[in-house]
């Protein structure tokens, strides 16, 4: 009787349908881990996780730099490039904690990787729960990057995850023990990988035979965290503010413009360009804020509680980069509040007087 309970078993699992859900980064190793596994025939929707800190969403659609490149969420291209369905999921919140409490420590900058890889997977694994779904594919290649996917740390993301054998790494699954999908025979281990190390070239020659073009620089990290400016500019923050809390308007202010702080009572957020200019002033009333009106000109915020030498200071700063640097002297309207102002006459600074440490 057990023998036929067992071939029902069976039967049932075959006739199922398998669905497996992929962390969508939107760079190549996921988009190339995914359409592995569509080609064996797993259904797959994708999972993205937006924590506050993600390089795509806000200064890319800003800024001129690249402009002669599409803008656009990656994330979103790579699922239209794979024809499936993508969940975008707002963790900020939780992903705090993450943030400033990190377990293994953060990388060469503000980067919680190993943590982060363990909330993201971890995440997925309450996603599968929920919907579910049967496996959780990722597109970690061993000895890729330093800190999440050196061997010793790939089992760590598995154990303090929850996910075990619920993780497939489809690029690089020949270097692993074999998981649940493999041993179920919902995959095919012979049809996986064995990618290892930094290179990307198995990748870029892998892109190449499915015909993918344009996708993302296959060696460009997805995370602020990653970029010693944006890290720098972070701890700063907290250090003026004496606590490490954050809202989302931080973030996205940390993204734009030149951060110039002269001493410890104020800092200047100065547009580089029409696109920031456009995005600044839609802060004026939450910030002082300073332009010149002599001559065209940057809009530049401030951050924190300058004294009146400050303000001089600051409008020196904000005449250096306008169109009037040359002048002797330049007219600067300072708000500090709505409705409230002063007008104040200033030489501009010269490049060398703005001093190397003030910049952040």
């Amino acid at each position: 009787m057990s023998g036929i309970v067992d071939d029902i078993g069976k039967q049932s699992m075959i006739n199922k349908k398998i669905k497996a859900i992929s962390l969508i980064s939107g760079g190549l190793d996921s988009l190339l881990s995914t359409k592995l596994m569509l080609d064996q025939g797993i259904y797959i929707e994708g999972i993205n996780f937006f924590t506050g800190f993600c390089v795509e969403g806000h200064t890319h659609a800003i800024r001129k730099q690249k402009k002669d490149k599409l803008k656009r969420n990656n994330a979103l291209w790579v699922a239209e490039q794979l024809g499936i369905k993508l969940h975008i999921i707002d963790v900020i919140e939780e992903y705090r904690d993450v943030l400033l409490n990190p377990k293994h420590g953060y990388g060469k900058n503000m980067n919680p990787c190993l943590d982060c890889k363990s909330f993201m997977v971890r995440k997925a694994k309450e996603w599968i729960l929920e919907y579910e779904f049967d496996f959780i594919i990722t597109g970690e290649v061993m000895g890729q990057r330093p800190m999440s996917q050196r061997k010793e740390a790939m089992p760590i993301v598995q154990t303090e995850s929850g996910a075990n054998d619920l993780l497939l790494r489809p690029l690089c699954a020949k270097h692993l023990p074999a998981t649940k999908a493999e041993l179920e025979g919902w995959v095919d281990r012979e049809k996986l990988l064995d990618f290892s190390g930094r290179t990307r070239k198995p990748q870029i020659a892998l892109a190449k035979q499915y015909r993918f073009n344009d996708y993302t620089t296959p060696a460009g990290g997805c995370c602020f965290l990653t970029d010693k400016q944006y890290s720098d500019k972070l701890v700063d923050m907290w250090q003026s503010r004496g606590n490490r809390d954050y809202q989302l308007d931080d973030l996205i202010m940390l993204k734009v413009g030149r951060h110039i702080r002269p001493n410890p009572r104020f800092k200047m957020i100065v547009a580089r360009e029409e696109g920031e200019v456009k995005f600044l002033e839609g802060y004026r009333n939450q910030y002082a804020n300073l332009y010149p009106t002599s001559c065209n000109g940057p809009l530049a915020l401030i951050d924190g509680e300058p004294n009146q030498e400050d303000l001089q200071i600051a409008a020196k700063i904000l005449a250096r980069y306008s169109q009037c640097r040359e002048e002797k002297l330049v007219d600067v309207e300072v708000k500090l509040n709505i409705g409230v102002g002063q007008q104040l006459s200033v030489k501009p600074f010269s490049a060398d007087e703005i001093q190397k440490d003030w910049m952040i």
